[in-house]
């Protein structure tokens, strides 16, 4: 193993299980995480030299990530435009009986505006501070504040409706 192959896996094994999770967390219904996270790894170890400071690694590896699904989401919606119907994909990873909850976040997640996903992915499952994800979305720290306060509101309603809808089918099946 040379050099810069060290030093990445080096930075890259502490911030392994954040990275993944933000990965997981942000795909939903879009991609497979996996693929996401060989995606980024790789346009990473890419431009490895371009990064500045070791410590915002992880930021590096989300604002690559963010720009893979950016680029997919944008080759997803031309996509859809021709015909293909990508609309009822679902993440087989994550749909178990132990998992419902889990499955369901990712589902109301999955329907909030990116920014607000992004944003609330990065607070309470990646764990983030404000701080850090206004560099990582280049945002005022209002900004992101609001952010998180819409998407936990969204959330809470989302997840209020599919608890209710859930229990109703229950009741009437």
């Amino acid at each position: 193993m040379n050099k810069q192959q060290e030093k990445f896996l080096l930075l890259y094994k502490p911030i392994h299980d954040r990275f993944e999770r933000f990965c997981r967390a942000r795909v939903y219904g879009n991609m497979e995480y996996q693929d996401l996270m060989n995606e980024t790894l790789l346009v990473a170890y890419k431009k490895f030299d371009s990064l500045k400071d070791e410590k915002a690694f992880l930021s590096f590896l989300i604002g690559i990530s963010v720009r893979i699904l950016a680029n997919n989401h944008k080759k997803n919606t031309e996509d859809l435009i021709v015909g293909s119907n990508y609309s009822n994909h679902q993440d087989v990873n994550s749909h178990t009986d132990l998992d419902a909850e889990i499955y369901f976040l990712y589902k109301a997640l999955a329907e909030l505006p990116d920014e607000q996903r992004e944003c609330l992915v990065l607070f309470e499952i990646t764990g983030f501070s404000i701080k850090e994800i206004m560099e990582i979305q280049n945002s005022s720290e209002s900004a992101v504040k609001q952010r998180l306060k819409r998407g936990r509101a969204k959330l809470l309603e989302l997840l209020t409706f599919e608890s209710k809808h859930k229990n109703t089918e229950v009741n009437n099946g």
